[in-house]
């Protein structure tokens, strides 16, 4: 199978950045789409941005402008860099990622174990 390993999270205050970075492992064939999603408490969780293999990018309305997602295929690896945080942004973000795997090329749809943003002053 293959595993997500987020890092990054923490404690800013209104207006601070913060990066977060996730990488894949395990017998990777290809990965297709690569996002982050959040999910803040008595929330569901929701998207927040989403990049293709091909780069194409789609964000959550709420983040567009502040928040910019890249990945680095090299390196099997998805980052969110977050500017003009809020404190509405606070929320555990976790790292999706789906494609194929192993030999027979299996479908797989992993997620990371998330890790906690918090905007307070």
């Amino acid at each position: 199978q293959v595993q997500l390993v987020e890092s990054g999270g923490g404690l800013v205050q209104p207006g601070g950045s913060l990066r977060l970075s996730c990488a894949a492992s395990g017998s990777i064939f290809k990965i297709v789409d690569m996002g982050w999603y959040r999910q803040a408490p008595g929330k569901q969780r929701e998207l927040v941005a989403v990049i293709t293999g091909g780069g194409s990018t789609n964000y959550a309305d709420s983040v567009k402008g502040r928040f910019t997602i890249s990945r680095d295929n090299a390196k099997n690896t998805v980052y969110l860099q977050m500017n003009s945080l809020k404190p509405e942004d606070t929320a555990v973000y976790y790292c999706n990622a789906n494609g194929g795997y192993g030999l027979d090329y299996d479908a797989f749809n992993s997620w990371g174990q998330g890790t906690q943003v918090t905007v307070s002053s």
